[in-house]
C-alpha cells in the first residue's frame, strides 16, 4: 500500500510499506494492505512505519529507528485517510 506524510512545511515520506501503526484518539491501531476505508484523527504520540522502503535524505533525521527494522516519526497530532490502499497522514 502506499503511504504519504505531510507536514505544514513539506512531504516528509512517500513509498509502498507493509504496515502503519498510528496513535488514534481512543488508542493505537495498525493499518495493514486493503484495509476498509478509514478518516481518523491522531494524537500524541508514535507513527511506526514498516517496509521495504528508502527515506528521503532531507527528512530522514524526523524518523529514529525501531524494532525489526521499523521507522518513527513522533507526532504531536494530526489526521489519517484510508482508501484503496493509499494512506496519506497529515501531521503537525
Amino acid at each position: 500500500m502506499f503511504l504519504e506524510i505531510v507536514t505544514p512545511e513539506a512531504s516528509i515520506f512517500q513509498g509502498e510499506v507493509d504496515t502503519v501503526t498510528v496513535p488514534g484518539v481512543v488508542g493505537e491501531f495498525q493499518i495493514l494492505n486493503n484495509h476498509a476505508p478509514i478518516v481518523s484523527l491522531l494524537q500524541e504520540g508514535k507513527v511506526r512505519i514498516n517496509g521495504s522502503f528508502t527515506l528521503d535524505e532531507a527528512y530522514e533525521n524526523q524518523f529514529s529507528n525501531g524494532d525489526n527494522g521499523s521507522k518513527i516519526l513522533k507526532i504531536n497530532s494530526g489526521t489519517i485517510e484510508m482508501s484503496d490502499n493509499k494512506i496519506i497522514i497529515l501531521v503537525d
